[in-house]
């Protein structure tokens, strides 16, 4: 194969990846939300009422997800991607078509398993193991598309739904999965890699080198190394969902006005994709056992300035530092299940650790609305959430040099 060739499958690849995290909008947090006023007055739900679907909804799509999601493992891809794609446009059309209350939790169940869950997982695990040499930047590239999601999905939703209504919008949604998600990947994944292990031609650094032996997903339970490092992996889906979800009783209690917070979103989109990209070039260069123990400190800054400060720029310095940890995490983390535990069971082995992420995402609205219910305010719950943090960035830090050694 000429190395234009190899060259241009390679971009094939990366375009891939974005597109399928790009697509994963559908199901996240901050998409569902936009349409939370709408679904409360049409089915006459509260907040607790609708976040306890939402809850439900998540825990259940972080177990399926633990399940089933060793399908990344399998040697075509693109066709397990177009399945998940199709999956989460029937659960986009069926919103649309949602009759009653209830109709929501088998709903919001398959738009978090199919978006949030199995996009994202797809897309990394494919990122993962087809580049060695350049794993970090393609995991950077690839996870561009939730950033870039968040930063363009939302807008144009509220234009829909003023125009068209939430009914259409959702339908709409469906047909731009099926029209032109699914076949763009059909397209940019058809020459996919042999077999299961990276299909990079280049050799990796030393610093970046692979597993020197392939674990199954029950070696890596029986690892203790793995639970050492599950709170540090947690921490970012816990507490930024947290307090995304809850930003109208942190800017209430804040004194703050709510389109001002908001508003600093596109910041913490660019953050993100400055610090992805940053990491990406770091975790090819160093390793990502090295840049592990520092990704969690601008969120903890973030939200101890959130938490103790109420003037209204504590929401930008938050929006960029929580930013720079989250585009930290999408990349190293990434790359460090593939470098730990090899390639060939990536996907069953990134299929608990994604779980336990919408696990975590789905636990923290729930926790914090009781917590607020039972009358601990935000300032307090957000140095909880800090203390979390800093715990679990300490842990990182003493089993960093650990990750290091032979494996």
């Amino acid at each position: 194969m000429s190395a234009h060739s190899s060259g241009l499958r390679r971009l094939h690849w990366l375009a891939g990846g974005f597109l399928l995290t790009f697509s994963s909008a559908f199901g996240q947090t901050f998409f569902i939300a936009v349409f939370a006023n709408d679904l409360k007055a049409e089915f006459d739900l509260s907040d607790g009422g609708f976040g306890a679907f939402y809850m439900v909804a998540t825990l259940a799509s972080a177990a399926t997800l633990m399940s089933i999601g060793r399908v990344a493992d399998r040697s075509h891809l693109r066709w397990v991607a177009v399945l998940t794609l199709g999956g989460l446009a029937l659960v986009s059309a069926a919103m649309a078509a949602t009759a009653s209350a209830w109709m929501l939790i088998p709903v919001l169940f398959g738009l978090r398993l199919f978006g949030q869950g199995l996009l994202g997982h797809i897309s990394m695990t494919a990122m993962a193991r087809w580049f060695v040499a350049g794993r970090g930047r393609a995991i950077s590239i690839a996870a561009m598309g939730f950033p870039a999601s968040q930063a363009v999905i939302p807008i144009v939703a509220v234009a829909l739904t003023g125009a068209y209504g939430w009914r259409t919008t959702w339908l709409l949604g469906a047909a731009a999965l099926l029209g032109v998600a699914a076949p763009l990947t059909i397209y940019l994944f058809r020459r996919e890699p042999g077999g299961f292990e990276a299909a990079s031609e280049d050799q990796a650094s030393p610093r970046a080198a692979p597993a020197r032996r392939q674990w199954t997903r029950a070696e890596v339970l029986r690892d203790p190394i793995f639970y050492a490092l599950m709170p540090g992996v947690l921490a970012s889906p816990f507490v930024v969902t947290g307090i995304f979800f809850h930003q109208v009783s942190i800017v209430h209690a804040k004194g703050w006005d709510l389109a001002w917070f908001v508003g600093w979103y596109a910041a913490h989109a660019l953050a993100t994709i400055g610090a992805t990209f940053a990491t990406g070039w770091a975790v090819d260069r160093f390793g990502s056992s090295r840049i592990l123990p520092g990704f969690l400190a601008p969120l903890i800054i973030g939200i101890g300035v959130l938490a103790l400060f109420d003037s209204p720029y504590a929401a930008p310095v938050f929006m960029v530092l929580s930013g720079l940890s989250l585009g930290s995490a999408n990349t190293v983390l990434g790359a460090m299940w593939a470098e730990l535990y090899g390639t060939r069971h990536l996907g069953s082995i990134r299929a608990v650790a994604s779980a336990g992420g919408v696990f975590a995402s789905a636990l923290a609205p729930g926790l914090m609305g009781v917590l607020l219910d039972y009358g601990v305010s935000v300032t307090s719950q957000l140095l909880m959430l800090a203390g979390y943090t800093l715990a679990s960035a300490c842990m990182l830090v003493v089993v960093a040099p650990r990750l290091r050694r032979e494996r």
